[in-house]
């Protein structure tokens, strides 16, 4: 069977580790690149195109399917913007389009502060509260997971994507363009990119399909990984059709 070749784009302080069950369940059918934040020379982030083509740089395949979550489903679209033709199929995880208003950009940068006053294990705290439900913080493995992924990634790659992020445009009308098959997915219960960010992407790009996972927040692919994996499955293997 011929696989995929499949770029998949993790978010604000997100190893590889935020794939690793779609890696192991999803390797028969595709044949899988995660770029790593760690790899990358910190300048990437000064602006989003800049991040944007260092990602497209980590995958050799000249066609691919490309998903992201959260800040990699913005990095994704703004890939979407120098290099759809490439792009065979896309999906959007647990993400929004929006730019930030003036409250939202005071609120990350207060947590850049933090991090450079040398207070990154609280940056952490809060960062958890956003990535992971409160029902689910009694789940030791699950938490001690994302923490993990969060402190290898560090506290100078952190600092450069939340001010990237901070300083984000608006891509909602650029994503009536988007003509590849798209999927957008989201936890039913996400609170860092709430549903509604979702349901407006959906809305936005003709004859996509929005999936919502119940039970679930941010981190789809760590929180829900079973779910996941069998929606991503199900969007691989959908035929690509030619406009």
């Amino acid at each position: 069977m011929t696989k995929t070749p499949l770029l998949l784009v993790p978010g604000l302080l997100c190893s590889p580790r935020l794939f690793a069950p779609q890696l192991a369940a999803l390797s028969d059918a595709a044949e899988i690149v995660v770029p790593d934040w760690r790899q990358a020379p910190l300048s990437i982030f000064d602006s989003w195109e800049q991040t944007a083509r260092w990602v497209i740089d980590q995958m050799p395949s000249d066609e691919f399917a490309l998903a992201g979550l959260s800040l990699g489903g913005m990095i994704a679209v703004e890939i979407m913007q120098i290099a759809a033709e490439r792009v065979t199929k896309l999906a959007l995880l647990d993400t929004g389009m929006r730019a930030q208003n003036a409250t939202e950009q005071a609120i990350r940068r207060a947590r850049i502060r933090l991090a450079d006053e040398g207070r990154f294990e609280l940056v952490l705290g809060l960062q958890m509260s956003r990535f992971i439900p409160a029902y689910r913080l009694p789940d030791k493995a699950l938490v001690d997971e994302v923490m993990a992924m969060c402190t290898e990634t560090g506290v100078e790659i952190y600092k450069r994507q939340e001010e990237l992020a901070a300083r984000r445009v608006d891509r909602r009308p650029d994503l009536p363009k988007i003509a590849c098959p798209t999927i957008v997915v989201c936890g039913r219960d996400d609170s860092a990119t709430p549903l509604f960010l979702s349901e407006e992407i959906a809305a936005a790009i003709k004859e996509s399909e929005l999936v919502v996972i119940e039970q679930c927040g941010h981190l789809i692919t760590m929180e829900k990984p079973d779910e996941t994996n069998a929606i991503l499955r199900r969007w691989l293997a959908a035929p690509v059709v030619a406009p």
